[in-house]
């Protein structure tokens, strides 16, 4: 069985991406700007962050047996990702995102789950092998549950480190999720439906991150947008903040994903690395993506990146 740096447990989804110059109120029809296609879903983006910056990765998922289907499964390849846990269904369309961006790189987004829903527990145990040979596993929360719950045991019981992005987050998250979590990892907005706390600022994530702590996570990172990240392995230690760089976003859309998959890349990769330098390069790599428009179009290749990093 081939040993993998990174294997991601998660969704397929095609971002239907428009350009506006700022988002519609509800009720409203405005005119965009631009519109593009892109490959998307939180858990091929994150396949796909790790895979250019170098890590042998594979992807365990379910599409659609439509174009967007073999479209997504062709972009895997093209990206070096092991496709032989992808599935196509004929049970469900491939997931959708319609996207707005506005002029700020702010942006709104509306998913269609689909064939990403038909990804269950039963087929994460037919393709168990993959994760019990990965150094470093990712999870999201764009499958059903049971079916990242079912990968953490999986991974947690073999020894494999695990990394979960609890997105789209849900206040009535499963105990058990935290507990698997070697690294539990949300940004704001996800922090405070979970925490049903605020937020804003660093001093702010510090206390959800204890009660995040509490739950079982072993460490959370809170990513905090343009403020950076906060992160926390022990409610007796003050938190380490990590700020980001200053840029001009042109697109904010999979920043996040840039950010945990290039943190599972140096996890698995880079053993020797502190925790807060793999957590400032994954900074650093996210807030290039910014800069670029799309998802997975803005993600920056190992080639482009400046040696420091690698």
């Amino acid at each position: 069985m081939t040993e993998f740096d990174v294997v991601v447990v998660g969704s397929c989804n095609m971002d239907l991406i428009s350009y506006v110059p700022r988002l519609p109120k509800p009720g409203e029809t405005i005119h965009g700007d631009k519109f593009s296609l892109g490959f998307g879903g939180k858990g091929a983006n994150q396949c796909v962050m790790a895979a250019r910056l170098g890590a042998a990765t594979a992807m365990v998922a379910k599409v659609g047996e439509d174009v967007f289907g073999g479209n997504f499964i062709q972009n895997f390849k093209d990206n070096g990702v092991n496709v032989d846990h992808v599935q196509e269904t004929k049970e469900a369309s491939t997931g959708v995102a319609p996207i707005a961006v506005n002029q700020d790189g702010q942006n709104s987004i509306i998913i269609v789950s689909g064939a990403n829903l038909k990804l269950t527990a039963a087929d994460v145990r037919e393709h168990e092998s993959v994760i019990t040979h990965a150094k470093v596993l990712i999870c999201q929360l764009e499958v059903q549950p049971e079916t990242s719950l079912e990968a953490l045991r999986i991974a947690k019981q073999h020894g494999v480190t695990t990394i979960l992005n609890p997105a789209p987050a849900e206040a009535t998250l499963d105990p058990e999720l935290y507990k698997l979590s070697d690294v539990f990892c949300p940004n704001e907005t996800e922090a405070e439906i979970l925490t049903g706390l605020p937020v804003t600022a660093v001093e702010e994530a510090e206390k959800a991150a204890d009660i995040l702590l509490h739950k079982g996570c072993k460490k959370v990172i809170i990513t905090l947008g343009e403020k950076g990240c906060l992160c926390k392995s022990s409610m007796s230690e003050k938190g380490i903040h990590v700020p980001a760089r200053k840029v001009s976003p042109v697109d904010t859309t999979g920043a996040g994903d840039a950010f945990v998959g290039s943190l599972a890349y140096y996890m698995a990769c880079h053993k020797d690395l502190r925790l807060e330098e793999a957590i400032q390069n994954a900074c650093h790599i996210s807030s290039i993506s910014v800069c670029s428009p799309g998802t997975q179009t803005s993600f920056p290749y190992r080639k482009d990146l400046p040696q420091e990093l690698l």
